[in-house]
């Protein structure tokens, strides 16, 4: 039997450290730390993240502000939206919750967020530093709480391992990529156009599944006793009702892995408790104050 990297856990013990860091911030520093969150939209999914990231923000002791916006809401509105927590100073993090409705592009709202307040990862300055290792980026959540994941196995350094990250979008696939290189890491990325998935996934030491397709990793791609990261939340019918699974066949691959995450209860808990742990890190940028120490242990170096 394999074991279960349970992302829970190590969501909590973060947030648990966050609080802790926004204790010491509201004493030593004199304010609160701050997350505003833009929904535009009814979209069911994401009310329930907007409404798990407000409640854990609260949770944490930060201040939370939500502004939902009906679908029919102009671009340009939704702009000034940006542009007005660009410009206060008691907003520390803005994210905008994806996806957004078709009349609106998606990359100039994302790319209209103060690059300091991106805490989402997602702005082009930010994407831009970590591709090429400059700077120091605010870190697209869903791929910095993966390394974490892997750093609390393997440790800092992952010199000497060989890594797939299955998918290659600007959101997961290449930051994943490029996270797990700057780690010390041997990467490959395969994706749609890749040729025999399978032999190159039975190589690696360490497999991370973002491509959206249900159940698509099995048990004959996999290594014996490899990591397995799956980052995929797909629902599916099973017998007439709706399941949640991952871009990995679960019950397939768990007796081969080393280690797998569960969806869900992997790798999802983790992104909200990143984007906390981001807004912390951008709140202390803004104020000229040091990220306090008990955070330290989540830099990725």
């Amino acid at each position: 039997m394999s074991k279960i990297i349970d992302g829970k856990a190590l969501a909590k013990s973060l947030r648990q450290d966050i609080k802790s860091a926004v204790n010491e911030i509201k004493s030593e520093y004199n304010y609160t730390p701050a997350l505003a969150v833009v929904l535009v939209g009814e979209n069911p999914a994401s009310k329930v993240y907007v409404n798990s990231k407000a409640k854990q923000t609260v949770e944490c002791g930060m201040e939370s502000f939500e502004f939902k916006l009906p679908a029919d809401t102009s671009e340009q509105d939704v702009l000034a939206k940006v542009e007005e927590l660009n410009n206060d100073p008691k907003v520390h993090g803005i994210l905008v919750q994806l996806p957004l409705p078709k009349h609106i592009n998606e990359e100039k709202i994302i790319n209209a967020i103060a690059v300091e307040k991106d805490v989402d990862g997602f702005q082009i300055i930010n994407s831009g530093q970590l591709a090429t290792g400059t700077g120091s980026p605010l870190i697209a959540c869903t791929p910095y709480g993966c390394l974490m994941m892997l750093q609390d196995k393997y440790g800092k350094d992952l010199s000497g391992l060989n890594a797939v990250v299955i998918g290659r979008s600007n959101i997961v696939g290449k930051p994943m990529a490029q996270l797990l290189l700057d780690a010390n890491a041997t990467i490959t990325i395969v994706h749609s156009r890749t040729k025999n998935i399978e032999e190159i996934t039975k190589q690696a030491d360490i497999v991370v599944a973002a491509v959206g397709r249900p159940e698509m990793v099995k048990a004959s791609w996999i290594k014996q006793g490899a990591t397995i990261i799956d980052v995929g939340i797909n629902r599916i019918e099973v017998d007439g009702k709706g399941k949640l699974v991952g871009d990995v066949d679960f019950a397939d691959v768990e007796p081969v892995a080393g280690a797998i995450t569960p969806v869900p209860g992997g790798v999802g808990p983790m992104t909200i408790a990143v984007l906390l742990h981001n807004s912390i890190v951008a709140s202390c940028r803004q104020n000229n104050k040091p990220v306090p120490k008990i955070l330290d242990r989540y830099n990725r170096f």
